[in-house]
C-alpha cells in the first residue's frame, strides 16, 4: 500500500498529494524503529532507577534506619 505526503506550495496555497519516495519510505521506518528502541530504552532506565532505589533503600533499613531518616537522606 503506498504512502503518500502532502506538499503545500504557499505562494499559491495549492495542495498536492504525492506518493512518497523509496528513499523516504525507508527513512520513515528507519525513525520509527530508532523511536521505538529509544522509547525501550528510557522504560528500562526508569526500571533499573526504580529498582535501584528500592535495594537502597532496603539496604538502609538493614542498617536500622527508619523510613523517617531514609527519607530525610534521600530527599
Amino acid at each position: 500500500m503506498p504512502s503518500y505526503k502532502l506538499v503545500v506550495d504557499c505562494s499559491t496555497g495549492e495542495t498536492s498529494k504525492v506518493e512518497l519516495s523509496s528513499i523516504e519510505i525507508q527513512e520513515m521506518e528507519a525513525n520509527a524503529a530508532r523511536n521505538e528502541q529509544e522509547r525501550i530504552d528510557a522504560e528500562a532506565a526508569a526500571e533499573k532507577t526504580a529498582a535501584d532505589k528500592e535495594s537502597g533503600n532496603a539496604k538502609l533499613k538493614d542498617l536500622g534506619l527508619t523510613d523517617d531518616e531514609i527519607a530525610a537522606l534521600t530527599s
